[in-house]
């Protein structure tokens, strides 16, 4: 089964349309918010490193990037 990483913020449109998108996809995510709970800025910069925006998007363990890469994924997908 496909699974997925979203690194996030709160209040990002960006962020709820990737979600959004994976809902549609069928691909079950766990979500990183940098700015609740335990993640942080610096592990998602460990992640992707020269991070400059969220969402950051990996699909069984390859970063596909931001919503737009995102987007360009599934596109290509098929």
């Amino acid at each position: 089964m496909t699974k997925a990483i979203i690194w996030t913020k709160t209040y990002c449109p960006y962020c709820v349309n990737a979600k959004n998108l994976l809902k549609m996809k069928g691909i079950e995510y766990e979500e990183r918010n940098i700015q609740e709970g335990t993640w942080t800025r610096e592990q998602l910069l460990e992640a992707v490193p020269g991070a400059r925006t969220v969402p950051q998007v990996f699909i069984d363990g390859e970063l596909i990037g931001t919503y737009d890469q995102l987007k360009e994924y599934f596109k290509n997908e098929s």
